[in-house]
């Protein structure tokens, strides 16, 4: 079993951390997932948060597992686990050094096959699931929520050895997020109502919100843990059954979930985990006839070629979380000091491996000079390395290939006549690291500004009216974020208005909430993830009418 070290740090006594980090996890607690109050940051300026004599002693911050053990790496089918039907196994590898951590059983189409199987037959009518109170999927969520609190540092050391991301961001972003989400639809579970409705003549009728049925779920690498929350969270308190395939970078979290999911008490077959790879296990959910909806979160890309395959197979309901290549516009009138901080965590954060994250900031000409001098001089002062050390606050890419991404599209902006003010290279010799980077003088036309480069890498542009700056931020295939510093209200809310994006934050940026909706516009994806909306995206909707011998209002 894994041993914790017995050695804590305190917040206070960490520079690296000081206000911002004790500001993220307060906001943490109160249930926003909040990446603006400067967490994780090297840099000690907080004008709008407390003196450091006015901070008080936080809470302790734990060491990560000193010897962490990787307990589940087969296939979780049916709550048992399974060999590979091919006999194949994949290499999980840390990106902050290129090692293996260990090798996990590879699914595909046939591993598939058998989980949608039983994931059927546990959404049979009469089958302990279909017949269990709402209230109970409630209570089994809840219990899946205190074994995730249980195993909380287990879990944010796993996540941070397996995706780079830093260990504290895992523990106090990730994780608490993650809990949040499985007691937030613990809490819906027995609250999905129909309606009764008063039509003409003798009938009673009424809806009720009945689940899909097996739910096929294709999960990233960038957040595991939380994204496999987002998905099993709203279609198990709405009763569906599912088989989820997480990242071939990233499966074990995942399959330490699966081990929770037995725990807890919930029935076999009720959720499968498949590691495997897209284009094999993947591809065999997307196209499986005995599955009735798909929901993915990735690149636009994967999302057309899952949306073609259910209009080629059996019209499965399909939610799509995709790219996006999000702008935060800047006027001059706007907390300057804020602006900066909020525009660099919206881009840096997880190493700008954030489908959010505000790659175009758009710099309104008076204050153009002077942002750009503020966000360099905060990129210099990250401190990269390894993604467990409490100090380091820029992990690794996630591997080679995002590496090699990264680095040829910082190539093309260099060639193209973007001005680079930082960074633009690779950093250390080990490891899938990028130095933060920051580009001005980007014109419209360029790679950088028209693809996802998903990395640090930021760009600033300068703007000179509100009606330009609407039509350059609007100007791109993506919907999915924007952000908006103003200080005056009628401004933002024009622009708000303005924006083709699913979510606008008004001088916050990464403002994510359990509570609140999110998804896309345009090539950004459809449907809804979070909050109430997320349920009509796990429940269909039927009508049924009665014939009565006589109808009194």
């Amino acid at each position: 079993m894994p041993t914790v070290g017995d050695e804590t740090y305190k917040l206070s006594s960490l520079p690296v951390l000081e206000t911002g980090m004790k500001q993220s996890i307060m906001d943490s607690e109160c249930g926003t997932i909040q990446t603006q109050q400067n967490h994780l940051s090297n840099h000690n300026h907080q004008p709008h948060g407390p003196s450091h004599q006015e901070l008080r002693p936080g809470p302790p911050v734990p060491l990560p597992v000193s010897d962490l053990q990787i307990q589940y790496t087969k296939i979780f089918i049916n709550n048992e686990w399974h060999e590979s039907c091919q006999k194949r196994t994949m290499a999980v590898r840390n990106p902050a050094t290129g090692d293996l951590i260990c090798e996990v059983e590879e699914g595909d189409k046939e591993d598939i096959n058998k989980a949608v199987k039983y994931a059927r037959e546990a959404f049979q009518l009469g089958s302990p699931w279909r017949r269990m109170d709402a209230s109970e999927r409630g209570c089994l969520l809840n219990k899946l929520a205190d074994l995730v609190e249980r195993d909380q540092l287990i879990l944010a050391t796993m996540e941070s050895i397996n995706s780079g991301k830093l260990f504290l961001m895992a523990y106090f972003i990730d994780l608490v997020a993650t809990i949040k989400t499985l007691r937030y639809y613990a809490g819906w579970a027995d609250k999905i109502q129909g309606k009764t409705i008063p039509v003409d003549g003798d009938y009673f009728a009424f809806t009720r919100h009945e689940p899909i049925g097996v739910c096929g779920q294709i999960i990233p690498w960038n957040f595991p843990l939380m994204m496999f929350a987002w998905k099993i969270g709203p279609a198990l308190c709405c009763g569906n059954t599912i088989v989820i395939k997480p990242a071939e970078q990233t499966p074990l979290s995942a399959l330490h979930m699966a081990q929770l999911i037995k725990e807890a008490g919930f029935p076999p077959g009720v959720v499968n985990v498949v590691p495997g790879y897209g284009p094999t296990a993947g591809h065999a959910i997307a196209h499986h006839t005995d599955i009735n909806k798909v929901a993915f979160t990735g690149s636009t890309q994967v999302g057309k070629l899952i949306q073609k395959a259910a209009g080629d197979t059996n019209l499965k309901r399909v939610t799509l979380e995709l790219g996006g290549n999000n702008p935060i516009i800047v006027f001059a009138d706007s907390d300057l000091d804020n602006a900066v901080q909020q525009a660099h965590h919206g881009l840096f954060f997880n190493q700008g491996q954030c489908c959010l994250a505000g790659s175009r900031v758009f710099v309104e000409e008076p204050v153009y000079e002077e942002f750009v001098r503020r966000s360099v001089e905060l990129a210099r002062g990250k401190v990269l390395g390894n993604p467990l050390d409490p100090t380091v606050d820029q992990g690794p890419q996630i591997d080679k290939k995002q590496f090699d991404k990264i680095l040829e599209l910082i190539e093309s902006g260099k060639r193209e006549g973007a001005k680079l003010e930082c960074g633009g290279g690779p950093w250390g010799q080990r490891g899938f690291f990028v130095q933060p980077t920051v580009f001005s003088d980007v014109r419209d036309d360029m790679r950088v500004a028209t693809e996802e480069i998903f990395g640090p890498v930021q760009l600033v542009m300068k703007f000179h009216s509100i009606e330009e700056v609407i039509q350059r931020a609007n100007d791109t295939q993506y919907g999915l974020a924007a952000g908006v510093f103003t200080s005056d209200i009628g401004k933002a809310l024009t622009i708000t208005s303005a924006l083709q994006a699913g979510t606008v934050w008004v001088n916050c940026y990464n403002a994510m909430s359990t509570q609140c909706p999110f998804g896309g516009f345009k090539m950004s994806g459809n449907g809804r993830e979070l909050g109430e909306d997320s349920l009509q995206e796990y429940t269909e909707l039927k009508a049924v009418t009665v014939k009565i011998s006589q109808k009194n209002s």
